[in-house]
């Protein structure tokens, strides 16, 4: 008699990891660039992690609750499918947003060299000299000189009235103040009629009217235009164009995360328990890994096509809209595969209160209020690596391919240093493993303060392995330890998408501010620091605690009974020795 269809588990897990890893490659289409298309519409460091922070906040509370309703309506499907669905057009809403900067300039990627610049006010002129290293000046192509009035640019008393920046590269040229700076000029490269010839562009600032900024402290102020007060007006105009691109940001990002967020957690509930029915949960453990391969494809792919196809899709606007063309291409492709994802057509009742219950249970044991301590603090240092590194790269001359190969990096590391996972749960301490993975982050932000070159972040990203994929590993072995029968699950969640996830927002929120009053490089410094601290801090009082560990009886007898046995071997395996074992090891 063949097997219910409703049970195919071969065929149910074979969806599901066709899923995740269309689901990787979505993810990974726009989530790593998100905060360098914020910088591009002209967006400063605090306002985009106020939008990040927003984000993060909606994905770690707003998704358990979809999740508990799906499944309390029986209505996963449907969110399946409306989720995907209306996340394509919810992230094509970010390309409709204009720029907070309309001076912008732009080399056109028809191969001309002509430069725009419209409604700039005066008191500043930009002078571009895009020179080519080959032939006499006067008859190259490449030899352009254009003068236009930038407002953004910000002159302090006692420097020099001209500057010079170079940028052979032609990616964006920062403000005189760097990274402190919003105003920026994008130069798109060009890709047609110099590509066989070397060329450099060369940018002067010069001073043309009275100062902007009194004391360089602030914008430029209408009393200092000379009295003229249409010059105020335009100031102020362009002030309200930056209010409104923040506007339209944050109603356009939060509205995509409202649809988008409870995809992950409603797709894994739903497999678990579909798994659990025919006690074959095992295999659910070993889906992840399709998930970084969906990842890893998508960040490498979309990030290669981002330099070929941008220009055609949008010559005037900033960069980046690939990224959400992308995105809605690879949502089609994911809905096409939750038509058959599989959901559990009977439910087990389970008690509605388990995350009041998960939270009780972290309240009272020491140890997990360090976890939860050390989770939130993580989230938000992780949050500013996320958040700035690609504007820290940017500034360095770095591509997105070159950013997107960073990622993958981490990815690939994580995925290989997977095989011996079990051995340094065996031979370190739950507590030693997480700060291994907090040191090598440490280690990482250091590393990120101290940047020289567009390639100088890839030797560190392989560390990601240990800061990311060895710190949860040892966090998902802590929870497994000091949970209660049946709680492990909403424990995990609890971990994962609410105490990592508010660390996430606020990380976001107060990050962003201190990219504005520092710098990025003193931002990544002060995070070691903390994370130094706070590990120097765990390690004295996790030494403090007692360190007897309760034996689970329970859930040591819910394992296979093929795992106990009267011979040798089998007496290797059973459930008793293994316990008796590790509490006399302890």
């Amino acid at each position: 008699m063949n097997a219910n269809p409703r049970w195919d588990i071969s065929r149910a897990l074979g969806v599901a990891k066709l899923f995740h890893l269309v689901c990787g490659v979505r993810e990974a289409c726009v989530t790593p660039f998100l905060t360098l298309y914020l910088r591009q519409l002209g967006l400063a460091a605090p306002w985009v992690g106020i939008l990040m922070g927003t984000k993060h906040l909606i994905a770690a509370f707003w998704a358990p609750v979809c999740a508990f309703l799906a499944k309390s309506y029986r209505k996963r499907r449907v969110l399946l499918i409306g989720s995907l669905l209306s996340s394509v057009g919810a992230s094509l809403l970010m390309v409709l947003i204009p720029a907070a900067d309309k001076n912008r300039m732009h080399l056109p990627c028809n191969g001309s060299s002509g430069v725009t610049s419209t409604d700039a006010l005066p008191g500043v002129t930009l002078r571009v000299n895009i020179t080519s290293a080959q032939g006499p000046a006067s008859r190259h192509p490449a030899n352009r000189t254009a003068e236009v009035e930038m407002p953004g640019f910000r002159n302090p008393p006692g420097e020099s009235d001209r500057e010079t920046f170079r940028d052979p590269h032609g990616y964006v040229a920062p403000s005189v103040e760097g990274a402190r700076t919003t105003s920026q000029v994008l130069l798109h490269p060009v890709t047609s009629g110099l590509k066989d010839h070397p060329w450099e562009v060369t940018f002067e600032m010069v001073k043309t009217a009275l100062p902007l900024l009194p004391g360089g402290k602030g914008p430029g102020n209408p009393a200092n235009l000379s009295g003229t007060k249409g010059k105020a007006w335009a100031f102020d105009l362009s002030l309200g164009g930056l209010r409104w691109t923040f506007i339209l940001s944050l109603g356009s990002m939060a509205f995509w995360e409202l649809l988008a967020a409870p995809l992950e957690q409603v797709a894994d509930d739903s497999l678990y328990e579909y798994l659990d029915f025919v006690d074959a949960t095992d295999r659910y453990r070993s889906l992840w890994v399709w998930r970084l391969l969906g990842m890893l494809a998508g960040v490498c792919g979309i990030a290669a096509l981002v330099g070929q196809l941008d220009c055609f899709l949008m010559n005037s606007g900033p960069l980046g809209v690939v990224h959400f063309y992308g995105y809605s291409v690879v949502s089609t492709l994911a809905l096409l595969v939750s038509i058959f994802f599989p959901i559990p057509i009977c439910q087990r009742w389970e008690p509605s209160y388990k995350s009041i219950k998960a939270l009780s249970i972290v309240g009272s044991d020491p140890r997990l209020i360090l976890l939860a301590f050390t989770i939130v603090l993580t989230g938000a240092i992780v949050s500013t690596v996320q958040n700035f590194l690609f504007w820290h790269m940017k500034d360095h001359g770095s591509g997105e391919l070159v950013m997107g190969f960073s990622v993958a990096l981490s990815l690939l590391g994580e995925i290989l240093l997977h095989p011996f996972k079990t051995a340094l749960l065996r031979k370190l301490p739950r507590v030693g493993l997480v700060g291994l993975g907090l040191s090598c982050l440490a280690g990482q932000l250091l590393y990120y303060s101290f940047l020289w070159s567009w390639w100088s972040v890839l030797p560190v990203q392989i560390l990601s392995a240990i800061s990311n994929g060895a710190l949860w590993w040892a966090v998902g072995a802590s929870v497994e330890d000091l949970a209660t029968p049946r709680m492990e699950r909403a424990l995990s969640a609890l971990f994962r998408g609410h105490f990592y996830g508010s660390g996430c927002s606020l990380g976001s929120f107060v990050g962003g501010f201190v990219v504005m009053r520092f710098s990025l490089a003193v931002l990544y410094q002060a995070c070691c620091v903390a994370l130094l601290l706070w590990l120097a801090l765990l390690l004295s009082i996790q030494q403090r605690l007692p360190q007897e560990r309760k034996i689970k009886y329970s859930k040591l007898l819910s394992m296979e009974v093929s795992d106990t046995s009267d011979s040798e071997q089998g007496t290797e395996r059973d459930w008793l020795v293994k316990a008796m074992r590790e509490e006399h090891s302890d």
